[in-house]
C-alpha cells in the first residue's frame, strides 16, 4: 500500500495519541477501581461525572503533548535510504531505519516517553491494585471476595497485553529491536487489544457470562 509523506506523518501523530491515551485510560480505570472496592461510600462523588471529564480531557491533552513534541523532531529528520517502510503503518522505529540524518534525539524521546507513559500508569496500577488485594483479602464473605476480584479481572488481562506489547516494542533502542518482533507485538496492541477489549470488558458481567454458558452448553447437546 502506497501513503503520502503526509499522510504517514499524519498517521503516526495520531498513533502516538492514541496510543499515549490508553495507556493512561487504563491507569485511571484502576483508580476508579480503587474507589469503587477501598472506598464505595463515597464513589459517587470521588468519581462523579465532572472529575471523569476533566480525567480523559488530561489525558488526551497530556497525549498531544507528547505527540507534538515527538513529531516536531521527527519532521526534522531526512529519509533518504528507502521508500519502503518496514511495517504495517508509519511507526517510529521502522521509519528511524530509513533516516539518513542523526536520530540520536528522536531515538531518547521514544525511549523518555516510552518509559515515562508506561511506568507512571504502570505504577498507579500497582498502587491501586495492591489496595485493592488488601481490601478484598480483608472481607470475610467468599462470594462478596469473589465479586470483587472479578471486576478487576477484565481490566488486569487488558492492561497485561497492552502494556506488554507496548514496552516489548518501544523500552529498547532501535539498533536492539527486531522490527519482525516489533510488528507482532504493533499487532497486538493496535488491533488485537482492541478487538477483545468488548469481550474482556463484557465477560465481566454476570448477564453476558450467563448467555455465554447457556450457548456453549447449548453447543455441547447439540
Amino acid at each position: 500500500n502506497l501513503i503520502t509523506y503526509p499522510g504517514c506523518m499524519t498517521q503516526l501523530y495520531f498513533v502516538i495519541i492514541f496510543g499515549t491515551a490508553e495507556s493512561y485510560t487504563l491507569a485511571a480505570m484502576a483508580y476508579d477501581r480503587y474507589v469503587a472496592i477501598c472506598n464505595p461510600l463515597v464513589y459517587n462523588i470521588a468519581m462523579s461525572s465532572q472529575i471523569y471529564c476533566s480525567l480523559i480531557s488530561g489525558v488526551y491533552i497530556f497525549a498531544m503533548f507528547c505527540a507534538s513534541v515527538n513529531m516536531g523532531f521527527m519532521l526534522r529528520i531526512q529519509f533518504c535510504k528507502s521508500d519502503v517502510i518496514n511495517h504495517y503503518f508509519c511507526d517510529f522505529l521502522p521509519l528511524l531505519k530509513l533516516a539518513c540524518s542523526n536520530t540520536y534525539v528522536s531515538e531518547m524521546l521514544i525511549l523518555v516517553f516510552g518509559t515515562l507513559n508506561i511506568f507512571v500508569p504502570m505504577l498507579t496500577i500497582i498502587t491501586s491494585y495492591t489496595s485493592i488485594i488488601s481490601s478484598i483479602l480483608r472481607i470475610r464473605s467468599r462470594e462478596s471476595r469473589s465479586k470483587a476480584f472479578s471486576t478487576c479481572s477484565s481490566h488486569i488481562s487488558a492492561v497485561a497485553i497492552f502494556y506488554g506489547s507496548t514496552a516489548f516494542v518501544y523500552l529498547q533502542p532501535s539498533r536492539v529491536s527486531s522490527m519482525d518482533q516489533g510488528k507482532v507485538s504493533s499487532v497486538f496492541y493496535t488491533t488485537v487489544v482492541p478487538m477483545l477489549n468488548p469481550l474482556i470488558y463484557s465477560l465481566g458481567n454476570k448477564d453476558v457470562s450467563v448467555a455465554l454458558k447457556k450457548i456453549l452448553e447449548r453447543k455441547k447437546f447439540m
